[in-house]
């Protein structure tokens, strides 16, 4: 940015007027020549003695303030006047276009837009697609706690977050192998009724992700549920609250990673002549023992490691952290406190 030159003005007052009366003289039909201050392109000056210009006038004009040094004399003969008029005219200041108007401030980033603000007590909950197939995420209603929706569709690769009340008790699961016409259809695996839009619980086996939120002392208890079987690998975590033991979200606890479940050939689940699920051997094979009924139904006598085939250990390998049969209490309920938010993935450990 170039500074802007000021000039001097005469010290008095009979110098002044001595130079005014010579370039009237000297100036093309009698008139008055323009002071410093109109030479440099001033505008609204008003005279001084003489038809100068006064000195407050070229002061505002010029862009100098009260009491700055007063601009240099005007020219004083007809051949000063011409060589000043050509050191005007030839200068780079002179010789520069005016400069153009300043364009509009640049606007500001446009911010992403907000989240929705949550109801008191409610809850996000997200469901996280790892699979390389794609899911159908379903919610079983609950008519205390109704949900917008009940059922999803992820991409792999893909998330969806829903809001779920404060009190919400009920489950979420992935479906598997569904098509669907205009809201209804057919899964493979944790199917619901045919409808996209679940009304009900779905088909087992299914691994399910269970929630009883605000349940008591502003305790959110939740879990993952393979009781009745495994369909897809699934664990859960809170991304917010105060839950000092959880899942991580990579899937992992002091015991164990998530893998998928090496489901034993005996509650194998086939469709198209694939494996889709494994399910429970109770669901499977039945028996008061598997099932944890009758003379088996103490929690004392509910023992896996004595069914003639231990299959609960195969889920609890799979997902340790995760029901793996009906009284595994013990290392399979999770809570959390406060407003919890949850991520639901569906996967396995990356890597594992």
């Amino acid at each position: 940015m170039h500074r802007r030159q000021t000039h001097r003005w005469p010290a008095t007052t009979a110098l002044a007027a001595a130079a005014a009366a010579l370039l009237a003289a000297c100036t093309p039909g009698g008139g008055t020549a323009a002071g410093p201050g109109a030479a440099a392109g001033s505008v609204g000056a008003t005279a001084g003695p003489a038809g100068l210009a006064s000195p407050a006038a070229g002061r505002a004009t010029a862009g100098i303030t009260p009491g700055a040094a007063p601009a240099a004399p005007a020219a004083t003969s007809p051949a000063a006047a011409s060589r000043a008029a050509g050191r005007a005219a030839s200068s780079p200041a002179a010789a520069r276009p005016p400069a153009a108007p300043a364009g509009p401030a640049p606007s500001a980033r446009p911010r992403p837009p907000a989240r929705p603000v949550l109801a008191p007590g409610a809850r996000r909950v997200t469901f996280v697609n790892h699979l390389s197939q794609e899911i159908w995420a379903a919610a079983s209603p609950d008519a205390s706690y109704p949900l917008p929706a009940t059922g999803w569709a992820l991409r792999p690769g893909q998330s969806v977050t829903i809001t779920v009340p404060g009190k919400y008790n009920g489950r979420f699961w992935g479906r598997t192998g569904c098509v669907f016409h205009g809201g209804t259809g057919h899964c493979q695996t944790g199917d619901c009724d045919g409808k996209f839009q679940c009304a009900g619980w779905g088909a087992i086996p299914a691994t399910l992700a269970e929630y009883n939120l605000d349940a008591w002392d502003n305790l959110d208890f939740y879990d993952i549920s393979m009781v009745d079987g495994s369909n897809v690998p699934m664990y859960a975590y809170p991304t917010s609250g105060d839950a000092p033991n959880r899942v991580s979200p990579d899937g992992c606890i002091a015991a164990g990673c998530t893998t998928a479940v090496p489901c034993p050939q005996a509650l194998q689940v086939t469709a198209a002549g694939a494996v889709v699920a494994c399910e429970s051997p109770c669901a499977r094979l039945g028996g008061d023992q598997y099932c944890c009924r009758g003379q088996w139904a103490p929690r004392a006598r509910c023992d896996p490691a004595r069914w003639p085939v231990d299959y609960a250990a195969v889920f609890k390998k799979a997902e340790p952290y995760a029901y793996s049969y009906v009284d595994d209490d013990a290392t399979s309920v999770y809570t959390c406190q406060g407003t919890c938010n949850y991520d639901i993935v569906f996967g396995v450990t990356p890597g594992g």
